[in-house]
């Protein structure tokens, strides 16, 4: 049996392994941006590297161009022929960067940022031909003397527009939700029962300074009201191999009668049972094919955040979602790119939101993550089906792209904001200006990159 020291070695190599694969990628996709419109515009690479440090691999092509390998995969960089660097001489000042207009230095350096996008719109494309499926925004619990409580909000009504915004879909509800984090008002929720469509109405919920303080807002618990999700059967639908369930000789199609002779009414009161005795004997009574049989059953202790807990290795059979709560788009391959698009175009606008509200104090600075915070939701959708990595990959893509082009010195929006402004004023921008800035810079991205990190080291 595997002891709970190795199960967390396996995991945080998986993990590590996940995240930095995912970067690697994305890094290279966006410094390939830039190397690909700067051989374009006739400007000479010296090195594409992926990784910071000291490359521990490299070959030449046939233009000169060293491609390398370094060994801290938190990065990489795109190093072109340029005066203000290095001298240049005469018969390659025509291939120099800072020789070129300004639009072409512009075009080179919003080419990172927008191969991350293409990226993007890809990913989701293809995720798109797989079929959309969307579930309706029906409530199934409304808290008693919660906010939507008083509102009026009952079970089984259908959400369809918060603020004026139709929400056809769970996701699109919630979307709405967030972009009200940090807010004082009224939240307007329009609601209908969905034996009777033409009969809607609005519900007014007043917010103040709504869940600005908190860590890891959930507007759901917050305004008391949760989606309707069909109930979790007390049947066995998978079974992990080498668990402490197999070796019990559980099987799949298992129905869960009793644990200690308590009866099993739920999978909630099931897992807890499991979840409380690690290491413990437990009989349990099973329903096999019409008849019953008992198994031993010893948990295996796994620690999770710092609480040793019982686990076994099985999952419950899946419950089936009604139809008319399923919302399929089939797309086409033009359908999917224009899905694509409408993907990165409302994830780049959260988290433009998102920046904002940092920026004004809406939301709290302890929702900053670093790269554990990443590398920890890397590793959760990679364990949730390639389907999740992949959409996980094409969002990070985003962030990444508009996060670079923030008018901030050392960034590539900071850049593309130097040539702006020449192409204004009709000189380069003063190297005075630029070393103060880019100091600048570095202290704000530091300063970011810190209270990211203790966010990080708090979770864990």
């Amino acid at each position: 049996m595997m002891t709970p020291t190795l199960d967390s070695g396996i995991e945080l190599l998986r993990t590590l392994v996940v995240f930095f694969g995912l970067l690697i990628l994305l890094v290279g996709v966006h410094e390939f941006g830039h190397f690909y419109i700067a051989r374009r515009c006739g400007v000479k690479v010296l090195r594409f590297c992926i990784g910071m440090g000291t490359p521990m691999v490299s070959w030449y092509d046939k233009q000169g161009t060293e491609f390398a390998l370094a060994p801290i995969p938190l990065g990489g960089y795109v190093k072109m022929l340029d005066e203000s660097e290095q001298p240049v001489a005469s018969h390659e000042r025509h291939q120099a960067y800072n020789q070129k207009n300004v639009w072409q230095r512009i075009a080179i350096l919003s080419a990172g940022p927008m191969a991350n996008v293409i990226l993007a719109i890809l990913v989701f494309a293809i995720l798109g031909l797989q079929g959309v499926v969307s579930l309706t925004p029906q409530v199934g619990k409304v808290i008693s003397d919660s906010p939507a409580a008083r509102a009026g909000l009952e079970t089984d009504q259908e959400i369809v527009a918060v603020d004026g915004t139709l929400t056809a879909t769970r996701e699109a509800v919630a979307e709405q939700l967030l972009k009200r984090l940090g807010e004082s008002g009224s939240l307007v929720i329009r609601v209908k029962y969905p034996s009777d469509d033409s009969l809607t109405y609005d519900l007014s919920i007043p917010l103040t300074d709504w869940l600005q303080q908190d860590e890891a807002p959930d507007p759901f618990t917050s305004l008391g009201f949760e989606f309707f999700h069909p109930a979790i059967q007390t049947t066995i639908g998978k079974i992990m191999p080498g668990g402490a369930a197999e070796k019990a000789g559980m099987l799949v199609g298992d129905q869960l009668i009793a644990v200690d002779d308590e009866i099993i009414v739920s999978w909630d009161q099931w897992l807890h049972k499991i979840q409380a005795a690690p290491g413990k004997p437990l009989k349990v009574e099973l329903k096999r094919d019409a008849q019953s049989l008992q198994v031993a059953l010893t948990p295996s202790p796994e620690t999770v955040d710092g609480k040793t807990i019982g686990r076994i290795g099985v999952y419950p059979q899946q419950a089936a979602w009604p139809e008319n709560m399923k919302r399929t788009r089939d797309l086409g391959p033009l359908q999917a790119i224009n899905y694509g698009f409408e993907q990165s175009i409302s994830t780049a606008n959260m988290v433009l939101i998102s920046i904002k509200k940092l920026l004004v104090g809406q939301i709290s600075t302890k929702n900053l993550s670093g790269p554990i915070g990443i590398a920890k939701v890397a590793g959760d959708s990679a364990k949730a089906g390639l389907s999740y990595y992949f959409g996980f990959l094409a969002q990070l893509s985003v962030y990444l792209a508009v996060l670079n082009l923030l008018p901030i010195p050392v960034l590539d929006g900071g850049h593309i904001l130097y040539c702006l402004i020449e192409a204004a004023k009709g000189s380069p921008v003063s190297d005075k200006l630029k070393t103060f800035s880019t100091q600048l810079g570095l202290l704000l991205l530091g300063g970011v990159m810190i209270v990211a990190f203790y966010n990080d080291l708090l979770r864990l």
